[in-house]
């Protein structure tokens, strides 16, 4: 009878214990959910600023050349902190909508409607060059053994996905890719990149040459695809050994020239709008509209490598050429290589939303070259946040030592 009373006094305890951890967890959730929505609402303010900035740019309130109004003075007038303001006009001058002039602040640089190449500054170095470069350096070139994805979180993920998958990793992955690692990459770029598309438009693959093949049939054999001059030479390859003529432009500063954009007869483009390689040019948001006003008297494709731009130091990635016109014009591609390892062999693109179903037609039959245990630990990885949080740590890493590089 008292062994009995023991065991009743030890299973209430238990329980006591049971709901005092339930507490506490509640409560660690709440304040983790607490810091979090503390982190959107500054998030939100900056961003809220940008738009509304880069609306009264586009629009013409602030006309090219024009003078933007001090920092405190947009601080007092939106009501937020000058640090939120300064954030939003780095954004803006990261795009090409505004230009820094020291001890003078910001003025407005974008030009609706004219393509011409900025006169405000010239290069050191003909990015248009030619030179002898080596087809892997584009790997070595960005690589950092810092910048790598935590291999123990990596592990970790593999291990949970291994024991609550089992069998199903045996099972034969759709065509495009699994749902799952689909669902998880579009709600993270409509979520991080301003790119609202659904699962169907995208399509898993083993890296960017597997995808510069695909690509290579939607162009169909025997016709012209343009690429940056300089630029990264498996691309080109790729394309001729698809039996694509390939159609060389050369860059300015601000991305491909308007005069080679004009004599081009191309029937697609290869364009890298963010770092393009090995020049490391960033296209303004007037040249990403040219690009696209180019497509559209072609009646061309663009295709869109944006290789390194989720390592954008301003936490906000560019807009997209995708994002700017998702119907008809742009085929956006994508790779992991960069962000988790150059091993993991994941890349991914997204068909434009009206021509979905006809490319779908044409290359939707090959079979999805990646493991299915590799899609679902991505999927996780990016479901549970962890991809992002190694996103923004190498963020952070980069604006130290930038930072550091200026004192």
């Amino acid at each position: 009878m008292k062994s009995g009373k023991t065991g009743m006094k030890t299973k209430t305890a238990d329980v006591e214990i049971k709901k005092t951890e339930e507490v506490k967890d509640a409560g660690a959730k709440e304040v983790r959910e607490a810091v979090e929505e503390g982190k959107n609402r500054k998030n939100l303010a900056y961003m809220e600023l940008y738009r509304f900035l880069r609306g009264q740019i586009i629009s013409g309130a602030f006309p090219y050349g024009s003078k933007i109004p001090s920092k405190r003075l947009l601080a007092s007038d939106r009501g937020v902190s000058v640090i939120t303001v300064q954030h939003a006009l780095a954004l803006l001058e990261d795009e090409g909508f505004l230009q820094a002039k020291e001890r003078s602040g910001y003025y407005v640089s974008y030009k609706a409607n004219e393509f011409l190449t900025s006169q405000n500054y010239r290069r050191k170095q003909n990015p248009g060059e030619r030179a002898d470069f080596q087809t892997a350096v584009r790997n070595s070139t960005y690589y950092d053994a810092e910048e790598e994805f935590p291999f123990s979180t990596y592990a970790r993920t593999v291990r949970r996905v291994l024991s609550e998958r089992q069998e199903a990793i045996f099972q034969k992955s759709e065509n495009q890719g699994s749902l799952e690692l689909r669902t998880a990459i579009a709600r993270y770029l409509g979520r991080v990149r301003n790119m609202q598309v659904n699962a169907d438009q995208i399509v898993i693959g083993s890296g960017a040459e597997y995808l510069y093949g695909l690509i290579s049939i939607l162009i169909g054999a025997g016709k012209t695809i343009a690429v940056e001059d300089p630029s990264y030479q498996k691309i080109r390859r790729v394309y001729q050994t698809h039996g694509l003529k390939i159609e060389p432009l050369r860059m300015g500063e601000e991305g491909i020239l308007s005069s080679e954009l004009r004599r081009s007869r191309a029937n697609a483009m290869h364009v890298t709008p963010f770092h393009s390689y090995p020049s490391e040019i960033s296209a303004t948001v007037s040249k990403k509209m040219e690009y696209l006003s180019w497509a559209r008297k072609r009646k061309a494709l663009l295709i869109e490598d944006d290789y390194d731009s989720e390592f954008s130091m301003l936490g906000k990635s560019e807009d997209t050429l995708f994002s700017m016109e998702p119907e008809k014009t742009v085929i956006y591609l994508n790779t992991f290589s960069r962000t988790i390892s150059p091993s993991v062999r994941i890349g991914y693109m997204i068909l434009p939303g009206q021509r979905t179903a006809e490319f779908l037609d044409r290359i939707g039959f090959y079979s999805c070259t990646v493991p299915v245990l590799d899609q679902y630990v991505l999927a996780e990885l990016i479901r549970e946040g962890d991809f992002e949080r190694h996103l923004n740590r190498v963020r952070r890493k980069r604006r130290r030592e930038k930072a550091c590089d200026r004192q």
